[in-house]
């Protein structure tokens, strides 16, 4: 029986953008017709159930067909956050072994910050995403440059964990982890210091093993739609909750662009009528 492939998005600084950009991801798989589970594991937060449930709602309200996840691992995600801290490790090994033999693709939020949920998940990826700001602040996780100079010195907290997650999933499993980082909200000015972070990841990806990719810019549109749990790979004649401008268009091609770049089946390429 074949497996679903897991996406796991991780970055233990906050604010990366890690739930933005699987939200997105999450939705463009089902556009693509994809049977798609998702697990969140930032159970303080859990942004990805607030999303779907705001999807369902709207949904319903709108009278709007939308694509929705795996209802019972859905279900299962938020009854983790609920429970006992005890009982967690066996929850998360029982929907994930549901997740894998039912789903195409299953993906998995983590949380801001080093958990043992998290490590599990990571040594059980196929794919890791790591979405980053363009910055020194975020980078700091992932490398250590010297002060004075700015070179490379080694890899930081995260990469090891990452490293980590490989080695045992090869031990485990005799399979290998892709890793892609996200330069994601890129500025459109301080070329210098965006120069700067670029030179350390080319070395740092060098090291650590990971690929680069551009992620998301900083658009008003993947922010706005969110309280209705929808996302620009919904947009159409029937659900536009917000005015369409050519800016949700560029959005739609840059997502696009993002899942060909991580190697995932490119949503329909619907076009936004006036109507």
């Amino acid at each position: 029986m074949s497996q679903a492939r897991v996406i796991v998005f991780g970055n233990e600084k906050g604010g990366a953008g890690k739930s933005t950009i699987a939200i997105h991801l999450i939705t463009a798989l089902l556009h693509e017709g994809a049977k798609v589970a998702t697990i969140d594991l930032d159970l303080r937060q859990q942004s990805m159930a607030h999303f779907f449930a705001s999807r369902k709602a709207w949904s319903a309200s709108a009278g709007a067909v939308l694509p929705m996840p795996m209802e019972d691992i859905l279900t299962g995600s938020v009854a983790l956050a609920k429970g006992e801290a005890a009982d967690a490790p066996a929850r998360f090994d029982a929907l994930f072994g549901e997740a894998v033999t039912e789903a195409d693709y299953l993906v998995i939020d983590t949380p801001g910050g080093d958990t043992a949920l998290s490590r599990v998940a990571h040594s059980r990826a196929d794919l890791i995403v790591t979405p980053m700001n363009d910055s020194f602040v975020d980078f700091d996780l992932l490398g250590l440059v010297d002060p004075v100079t700015l070179d490379l010195l080694r890899p930081s907290i995260y990469s090891e964990t990452v490293w980590e997650s490989r080695k045992i999933k090869m031990a485990e499993r005799r399979s290998s982890i892709d890793w892609v980082v996200l330069r994601n909200r890129l500025a459109t000015t301080e070329a210098r210091n965006r120069r700067r972070v670029e030179e350390r990841m080319v070395a740092l990806a060098r090291r650590a093993g990971f690929r680069i990719s551009p992620g998301l810019r900083d658009r008003v549109i993947y922010r706005e739609l969110f309280p209705f749990g929808l996302t620009v790979a919904d947009l159409s004649p029937g659900v536009r909750p917000v005015p369409v401008s050519l800016s949700h268009v560029a959005a739609r091609q840059e997502l696009r662009a993002l899942m060909h770049e991580l190697g995932l089946p490119l949503f329909p390429a619907r076009i936004l009528a006036a109507s």
